[in-house]
C-alpha cells in the first residue's frame, strides 16, 4: 500500500512498519528561545505539577502532563501520576506498568504531533490508529488513550502541550476536547501572568 506524498510532508515515514512517525519541529530552537525567555521549561514547578493534578482530577485521568519539547526531548515539567509522587527521572524500556518520568524521548507520545499540528489530539483508543499504535508508550508505558492540546502562546508560538493519558481506552468525547483546549488556555494566561511578574521584578 503506497502513501501520498503530502501525508508525508511534515514527518518521518518508515515504509518497513508502515507507520507515520515523529513529525518533524521546525519551530523547535526558536521555542527553546522563547522558553529560556520565559524560564520554563527546564525545571519541575510546582505551580505546573499543581496544574497537572487539577487536570487529572477535572478529567478523572490517572496521569497528566504540562509538557514542553525542545528538539530532543520532552520535559513534564508539571506532572501527576496515581501514586503522587515523582517518577524515575529517565523513561526506558520497561513494563507495561512503569510510571512516566520527568524526561521523555522526543519520539516517544504523542505531544510531539500535538505541538506540530498546533491543534489538539484526542485519542480514545490509540490501537484503532495505526499510525499512533505503533508509538513506544504503548508497550513501554502502557498507555491506550491520549488527550492532549498545544500552549500557544500571546506571540503566536506553541510552547508546549497540556495532557492526560489513561491506561484503558476512554470515551473522552466533544466534552473532553473542550476540557482540555480550556484548560490549555487556562494555562496560557498563567505563563503570561508570570511573564509579567517577571518582567515587573526586572
Amino acid at each position: 500500500m503506497t502513501h501520498p506524498a503530502s501525508h508525508l510532508s511534515a514527518a518521518t515515514y518508515d515504509p518497513t512498519r508502515h507507520l507515520l512517525l515523529t513529525p518533524d519541529d521546525d519551530e523547535a530552537p526558536a521555542r527553546v528561545a522563547r522558553l529560556r525567555t520565559l524560564g520554563i521549561g527546564e525545571a519541575p514547578l510546582p505551580a505546573f505539577d499543581e496544574f497537572a493534578r487539577n487536570l487529572a482530577r477535572t478529567t478523572q485521568a490517572p496521569y497528566a502532563m504540562v509538557n514542553f519539547i525542545d528538539e530532543h526531548r520532552q520535559y513534564f515539567a508539571g506532572l501527576y501520576t496515581p501514586a503522587e509522587e515523582q517518577a524515575p527521572v529517565e523513561l526506558g524500556p520497561a513494563p507495561a506498568s512503569a510510571q512516566p518520568g520527568r524526561v521523555m524521548a522526543r519520539d516517544h507520545g504523542y505531544c510531539p504531533h500535538v505541538i506540530v499540528r498546533r491543534k489538539a489530539l484526542v485519542l480514545e483508543d490509540v490501537c484503532d490508529y495505526p499510525r499512533f499504535a505503533g508509538n513506544p508508550v504503548v508497550d513501554e508505558i502502557g498507555i491506550r488513550s491520549y488527550l492532549g492540546a498545544p500552549l500557544i502562546d500571546r506571540t503566536g508560538m506553541a510552547l508546549g502541550t497540556v495532557c492526560v493519558v489513561d491506561l484503558e481506552p476512554r470515551p473522552w468525547g466533544r466534552e473532553g476536547l473542550e476540557t482540555i483546549k480550556s484548560m490549555a488556555a487556562r494555562l496560557v494566561d498563567q505563563i503570561h501572568l508570570m511573564e509579567r511578574e517577571q518582567t515587573e521584578g526586572l
